[in-house]
């Protein structure tokens, strides 16, 4: 993680809660928005449920431009040689993301 990541939100589900990840969030110096889990015995409070309801709004947003690219697209699995052409192929990817979205937006007037 970079310099750049310090005080960031961190988004990402509850399958990512436990002391090491806790340590490694505290480490970088973000901002903990990871899903809260509960156990058997010991459901998730009302409270708790809200704040995950809010953090999944943001999560969402982003998930379903990867699920979008994991299963329209033939996954994310880059082959190349050297960063700059990775770079330009992560490049290629999200332009044709940004393509298909753009499409979606005029085809359903939700602009």
């Amino acid at each position: 993680m970079d310099e750049e990541d310090k005080e960031q939100d961190l988004y990402a589900e509850s399958a990512y809660t436990g002391e090491k990840q806790e340590e490694t969030i505290a480490k970088y110096e973000m901002n903990n928005k990871v899903h809260e889990k509960g156990y058997r015995n010991n459901p998730l409070t009302d409270g708790q449920k809200v704040n995950n309801t809010i953090k999944s709004k943001t999560r969402a947003r982003v998930e379903h431009v990867f699920g979008f690219m994991e299963q329209s697209m033939n996954g994310l699995a880059l082959r190349s040689v050297g960063i700059k052409r990775a770079e330009g192929i992560i490049g290629l990817i999200n332009f044709t993301y940004n393509l298909f979205r753009y499409e979606q937006v005029l085809r359903l007037n939700i602009a």
